[in-house]
This record gives structure tokens, C-alpha cells and sequence, in this order.
């Protein structure tokens, strides 16, 4: 099985679509707290669904129950909290809502999880994909 992610800052919309395209994927899930973000002119969740089915073939969802919350967001973000206590805090969070049990692997096999981070390495996407990973077992994470 293979997942993707991406994040939309600092790209272009010439670059993000093509990575999308080039790699295969069959869906975005948009895993963002608040998926009408200004941080990106093509990245807010009405256009973004439609460039994606224009431009790629690409299917769109919203998964805020693969976001952090707010409190958990701040105080990594804003109060420059430390990565690993972010890390334990969003698997609590994943383990309570049961995202392993409420998301099956099919829904997921070659689609890319969608945050607003330019790179995966301290972004919630990535530990969503890992945790994932960590109860199903067989993914590919493929970071683009």
C-alpha cells in the first residue's frame, strides 16, 4: 500500500499539481484543522477540490479528525513547544478518535495526506501516515 504527502507553502501551483499527478494519486485527504487557509491561493478547500479534479483527475476530502486540535496545534506552534510531547500528544488524540478503526486501508491506498508544512519533518501529515503505518503495518510513505 502507498501513501503520499504534501504540503502547499513555499511551492508553486505548477509544482504541487505536477507532484501530485506524476506520483499516481488517486485522492487528496486534506488532514488541515482549517482547510480555508490563506497561505496559498489554490490550497482553500472549494478551489483546491476544484483545480485538483480539473487539473489531475485528483478526488478531494477533508479529514479533520486526522488534524491536531487547536490546543494541541498552539502550544507546538505558537509556544514553541517540544516535537516529541507534540508527537505523544497527537497519537493520544488519533488513539481516542480510533483513526485506525474509522479510516480503512483502502481509503488511503494511493492517496496523499494534505498539510499546509513545505516539508514533512515536523509536520503532523507525516506522523499521521506513521502512526498509521505503526497499526496496519504495509505502507510505503512517500513524502513529495
Amino acid at each position: 500500500m502507498k501513501l503520499y504527502t504534501i504540503g502547499f507553502t513555499k511551492t508553486t501551483a505548477e509544482s504541487f499539481f505536477t507532484r501530485l499527478s506524476n506520483a499516481g494519486v488517486k485522492k487528496v485527504i486534506d488532514v488541515r484543522l482549517n482547510n480555508v487557509s490563506q497561505l496559498s491561493g489554490f490550497a482553500k478547500k472549494d478551489d483546491l477540490r476544484y483545480f485538483l479534479e480539473k487539473i489531475c483527475g485528483i478526488g478531494y476530502e477533508h479529514r479533520p479528525e486526522l488534524a491536531p486540535t487547536q490546543d494541541i496545534l498552539d502550544a507546538f506552534k505558537k509556544k514553541k513547544g517540544d516535537w516529541v510531547a507534540y508527537k505523544q500528544r497527537l497519537y493520544e488524540l488519533m488513539a481516542k478518535r480510533r483513526v485506525d478503526e474509522t479510516i480503512s486501508p483502502l481509503e488511503i491506498h494511493e492517496a496523499c495526506l494534505l498539510c499546509s508544512e513545505d516539508k514533512a519533518t515536523h509536520c503532523h501529515r507525516r506522523l499521521v501516515a506513521e502512526n498509521l503505518n505503526e497499526k496496519w503495518g504495509n505502507i510505503e510513505i512517500i513524502h513529495l
